[in-house]
This record gives structure tokens, C-alpha cells and sequence, in this order.
């Protein structure tokens, strides 16, 4: 760790160059994707298209929507290409303040928490998202007909590829608090009962009303608790020894 402290504004400048640096991936990753964007929405579109009856397409309501969707779709996928730099530089922010022996870490850090971040898009992709379609599309009768908007698939499935794959950095997020020492394994094993019940509301609010759905959340967000435990028992802050008291002869 860092013996001189570094003044509040040179935070703040170093804070501004690594959100820069952050903008510039994404920039690139937008340029690179904007070339790709009828084939990611098509892609992206998928697991609805799958369900939908044979003669359905997707619609736009406005004349700039297509164009605005297909925007919008490379900016997502910009976010979703710079996650490994935006992930070196929030650890390039806060790696002044760790130990030299902490800076080592730097390296599985960002893998780990890219390639969890890529689990957590890929099972809502494979998983929610067509469970969640085909829900919402068991609203359709003779008389009632989905007409799916571009505008309106993208903001749905876009939203919920990024809530999972922020859930899935559970385990790296519980990890870095333990090695901070703000929470311990016992804390964590403890709270359990508390937070089984918490991820099952969590799960109820954030998925459609069905059981299945809520469950297909509420699992991963399960094991992704358990393994912050194991995690935070492996590699935790132990604590200090509490000593004996003293006694008189």
C-alpha cells in the first residue's frame, strides 16, 4: 500500500483518465459492432423468434427505429467487448491502495470476472430469456396477437444479458470484501436463511410471474452465494486472534 496519500483532486484525475480509457473501448467496440448489428439482432432475436408462429416478423412503429435499434445494439455490444478493459481499469483505480503482494491478482481478476460475466450473459440468453419469451407469448389467442417491436425486444433482452451478467460477479464482488475484511465466512454462513429469502423475492420481482422463471434465477443466484462462501473461507481476511483474558492468581 500506497505511503503517501495522494491528494483528493489527483483521484479524481486518475479517476477521469480510467473512465476515458473506458469510453474509447466501448467507442471501438461500437465501430467494430455497428458493422455486424443486422446480424447480432438477428441473433439477439432468437429465442422469441423460436416461439413465435411462422409467418410472425418483427416490427418498427417510427421511420428512424431500425436505425436507432441497430445504434443502440452495437452500443450494447460496445459495453459488451470493453468489459475486459473497463474491469483492468477499475482494478488499475484501486490497485494503489493494495498491498504489492494484492497487485499479483490483477491478471485472474480480470479473467475471472470476464468469463463470469460471460456465464452470467450466455445462461440468461440460453436459459431466461426463452423461458421469459415463451410466458409472454402464451398471451397470444385468435383474436390477440404479439406484434414485436424492434425497439422494445432490444431494451428487454439487452437488459436483462447485462442485469445477469452483473449478478454473476457475485463471487468475485463477496471475495474482494472478505479479502478487505468487511465481511467473513461465518457472517455470510449466518446470513443464509436471510439471503435464500431475499434472492427469492429478488427472483419473483425481476422475472415474470411464473414459478419456473423465479426459479431459474433464484438457482444460480444460489449457487453463486454458496461459492462467495467458499471463496471467502479459502481466501478471506482471517481475523486477529482474540486473546485470552488475563487471569488473577
Amino acid at each position: 500500500m500506497e505511503d503517501e496519500k495522494l491528494p483528493f483532486t489527483e483521484h479524481l484525475e486518475e479517476l477521469r483518465k480510467r473512465i476515458i480509457f473506458c469510453l474509447i473501448a466501448v467507442a471501438i467496440g461500437f465501430v467494430l459492432s455497428y458493422n455486424f448489428a443486422e446480424q447480432m439482432f438477428f441473433i439477439l432475436a432468437h429465442p422469441l423468434k423460436a416461439h413465435l408462429p411462422a409467418d410472425s416478423t418483427f416490427i418498427f412503429t417510427g421511420l428512424a427505429e431500425g436505425f436507432v435499434t441497430y445504434l443502440k445494439l452495437a452500443f450494447f455490444a460496445g459495453i459488451f467487448l470493453a468489459v475486459p478493459v473497463i474491469l483492468y481499469q477499475i482494478w488499475c483505480f484501486v490497485a494503489p491502495g493494495l498491498y504489492s503482494h494484492e497487485r499479483q491478482y490483477a491478471l485472474p481478476f480480470i479473467i475471472l470476472s470476464s468469463a463470469f460475466f460471460l456465464v452470467g450473459a450466455m445462461f440468461c440468453y440460453f436459459v431466461v430469456l426463452p423461458i421469459g419469451c415463451r410466458f409472454f407469448l402464451s398471451y397470444n389467442t385468435d383474436y390477440i396477437r404479439l406484434l414485436p417491436s424492434m425497439k422494445e425486444y432490444l431494451s428487454f433482452s439487452c437488459a436483462f444479458i447485462l442485469a445477469f451478467g452483473i449478478i454473476f460477479e457475485l463471487p468475485l464482488f463477496i471475495l474482494l470484501l472478505a479479502r478487505i475484511g468487511i465481511v467473513h465466512e461465518r457472517q455470510l454462513r449466518a446470513s443464509r436463511r436471510y439471503v435464500i429469502v431475499l434472492i427469492f423475492i429478488v427472483a419473483a420481482i425481476l422475472t415474470p410471474p411464473d414459478v419456473i422463471s423465479q426459479v431459474c434465477m433464484a438457482i444460480p443466484l444460489l449457487v453463486l452465494y454458496e461459492v462467495s462462501i467458499l471463496l471467502a473461507k479459502l481466501f478471506g481476511k482471517r481475523r486477529a486472534a482474540t486473546p485470552e483474558p488475563d487471569t488473577i492468581p
